[in-house]
């Protein structure tokens, strides 16, 4: 089985994590969890982010607002699979005494952040009669 496949069974399996190498001090555990909880709140204030967008600027050209939102939206549907994924592929290091994971993933989410706040800037600036 590939290792994408294996990482989403874990998902809705957290127990099998167990099978795999020593139990890590419960502090890191915990800290990983904090981790994913803060992926978690991220996730839900980008898609609230991307709800307000819709619907509290109807003056918003249409193609804009919804551009906008759904930057926003995927954006934080996105956060939300990376924190569980995350999450499993930490607890699975520290089970077997490996490096903790890196990921893209922040970047990328900082950029689709900053494209939609620079163009807020933009819309602000403008006016809404002007978008």
């Amino acid at each position: 089985m590939n290792k994408i496949a294996q990482s989403v069974r874990l998902w809705f399996a957290p127990q099998r994590i167990r099978e795999e190498g020593d139990t890590p001090d419960y502090r890191f555990s915990l800290a990983n969890e904090r981790t994913f909880l803060a992926w978690i709140r991220t996730a839900l204030a980008l898609i609230g982010g991307g709800f307000a967008v819709d619907q509290f600027l109807p003056e918003l050209a249409w193609g804009i607002r919804a551009g906008l939102a759904l930057g926003l939206l995927t954006a934080g549907v996105l956060c939300a699979l990376r924190a569980v994924n995350h999450w499993v592929r930490c607890e699975r290091a520290m089970r077997r005494g490996e490096d903790l994971p890196v990921s893209r993933f922040p970047t990328l989410l900082s950029l689709v952040v900053a494209v939609v706040a620079v163009a807020m800037v933009v819309v602000v600036l403008l006016g809404w009669e002007g978008v």
